[in-house]
């Protein structure tokens, strides 16, 4: 364990500006067993000029395809990597440099196969700044804590090689939220452990796909559809209500905000207190929405 090769993933399309942030902060990692593999997926900035400066680094791997997409250009990583363990960086964000010294020792425990770590944030000028972790961190057997919300920051993770080769890779029907499709399918076999040190930046800006919250609940209801479709019947059904309502609730409460709309939210708000009468948030958010229209 002490001397185990970690393979770092990125994935990168136009991010030119950020890339050699985040590849100088895995090069700079206290935990010296590193390959970092850059996958550009078509990008038609200057990230190839950029990527010169490490064209002599023998653990920079710098991979070149058209552009297909992140879940291809992440899968194409993953099967590149030579690690018993492997990794995750987006490009517009970066690591601390003690990041693997501190979650490594947790895959100690040989039923652990996925550690992940919490995060602090900073600005598109990399300015920091705090920011509350919005959901609550859990450890163990988790399927049931995840199927509510996807408390795994994905840039955290870093997971067993044997996770790929047992349960898959990224599934790439799924153009978003395609770390909670694999930590949904990774969780019926595998334990989560947590590190609460924040050895993970976030970079958040303007251009990021995670703003784009119709895309996210569209994909969302796939992948709770998808992942209920196969593998249902290992869960409890109250589990399982509890998954839809939530999602129904949460979505209402989002569409509501951004839009402020009305008929929409309400019928998502209706639709997941039929299936959880006890959600609290999903009743302040149908007054809300009940009080404004009013």
């Amino acid at each position: 364990m002490d001397n185990a090769l970690v393979s770092i993933v990125i994935a990168s399309y136009n991010m030119g500006q950020y890339l050699g942030t985040a590849i100088d902060s895995l090069l700079a990692q206290t935990w010296g067993n590193i390959e970092v593999i850059i996958v550009d997926d078509g990008s038609t900035d200057n990230t190839p000029q950029m990527m010169q400066a490490y064209s002599s680094n023998d653990k920079v791997n710098y991979i070149r395809t058209e552009n297909r997409g992140q879940p291809k250009a992440k899968n194409l990583g993953v099967k590149a990597a030579k690690g018993d363990f492997i990794g995750f960086c987006d490009a517009d964000d970066f690591w601390t440099i003690d990041k693997l010294e501190k979650q490594m020792p947790l895959f100690s425990d040989e039923s652990v196969g996925i550690v992940y770590s919490e995060v602090s944030y900073v600005d598109e000028n990399g300015n920091p700044y705090d920011k509350p972790a919005p959901y609550e961190r859990h450890i163990g057997n988790v399927t049931e804590q995840l199927l509510l919300k996807n408390f795994v920051p994905f840039g955290t993770s870093v997971i067993r090689r044997q996770c790929v080769e047992q349960d898959g890779a990224f599934d790439e029907q799924f153009k978003m939220g395609i770390d909670w499709d694999l930590w949904l399918r990774y969780s019926l076999n595998w334990k989560f452990s947590y590190c609460p040190d924040k050895t993970y930046i976030y970079r958040e800006w303007s251009g990021q796909m995670s703003k784009n919250y119709k895309g996210r609940y569209d994909f969302a209801f796939r992948i709770l559809e998808h992942f209920l479709g196969k593998h249902g019947d290992k869960l409890s059904p109250k589990a399982v209500k509890l998954a839809w309502s939530d999602m129904y609730i949460s979505r209402g409460i989002t569409y509501a905000k951004a839009e402020g709309t009305f008929i929409a939210p309400l019928k998502d708000l209706l639709k997941g207190l039929s299936m959880n009468i006890f959600d609290y948030n999903g009743w302040v958010a149908l007054a809300r929405l009940l009080v404004r229209r009013s």
